[in-house]
């Protein structure tokens, strides 16, 4: 469950709003250190998930104690997961995850993330019948049939910030890139979250933003490509090491090169469902 899906049930009566919602207020050892409340927890999470604060600063965090054991991540933890995808994030320079970092808490160590007020007017993937399929400004993903046998269609929106998270999807290995996990924001910009699920060196990725199969990087996408690979033979790699596997990070460097050399957007391979399961 993301933040964009939370209720005032699941938090205990906490009202978000105003001043709680920016992270600019605390420096960085005052987020890193100073002391985090728990105000609520989201309880349709698959793993252990709560709302906080440090200081008026709204805060999703995720201890590293309240994770399932996954057979096919063994390696390491989700939190260091979600922390690499955040560094990956800023090395695109694209702001694709709010800001996440590893640090101690009520119930541990764990992933901490800045909470980000969604618009829940707005819907970046969407379900829709497949006779009310818009013209423009959209992407076709699949076509299927509803509870009642009605054909409908998956589709998300066509736009640059969207390609900019499918390509970050692509290098990360997202293995769980569902519809809930996209943030849209008031000002029309969109946020990826819940990111325990990437990295791994075996071809993973499951995502809803499957519209652009086979056309060509732009050269803004291109250029943040060779940005990221740039930068894991300097600071990147040397954070990244701390938190997931050599053999991770050199199957993330693979990626990249692939995608430079190919110069376009892969389609679904092998044997695994291309999208995840749900899909919201």
């Amino acid at each position: 469950m993301s933040e964009g899906d939370l209720r005032d049930d699941d938090l205990g009566g906490h009202e978000l709003g105003g001043d709680e919602l920016g992270g600019d207020e605390l420096g960085d050892d005052d987020l890193e250190a100073g002391p985090l409340e728990l105000t609520g927890r989201i309880t349709t999470a698959s793993n252990a998930t709560f709302l906080g604060t440090i200081g008026n600063t709204v805060v999703v965090y995720k201890p590293v104690s309240g994770e399932r054991p996954l057979w096919d991540f063994p390696d390491g933890d989700l939190a260091s997961r979600e922390a690499a995808a955040y560094l990956v994030s800023e090395s695109f320079g694209w702001n694709v995850v709010p800001r996440t970092w590893l640090r101690d808490g009520p119930l541990g160590t764990g992933m901490v993330q800045l909470w980000q007020d969604a618009d829940p007017d707005q819907d970046a993937v969407d379900l829709v019948s497949a006779d009310n399929v818009p013209d423009t400004g959209w992407r076709h993903v699949f076509d299927g049939s509803d509870e009642r046998d009605r054909p409908v269609t998956l589709i998300h929106e066509d736009s640059p910030v969207l390609r900019r998270m499918a390509v970050f999807d692509i290098v990360v290995n997202n293995a769980d890139r569902k519809g809930a996990h996209i943030l849209e924001m008031a000002d029309g910009h969109r946020h990826g979250v819940d990111h325990g699920l990437t990295f791994h060196s075996e071809h993973k990725l499951r995502t809803v933003l499957w519209g652009w199969i086979d056309e060509p990087l732009s050269t803004d996408e291109l250029a943040g490509i060779d940005r990221v690979r740039s930068d894991l033979t300097g600071p990147l790699g040397e954070a990244l090491a701390e938190l997931v596997t050599p053999l991770e990070i050199a199957s993330f460097a693979a990626r990249c090169d692939r995608l430079l050399a190919d110069g376009r957007f892969p389609g679904p391979r092998g044997r695994m469902p291309a999208v995840p399961w749900p899909i919201f």
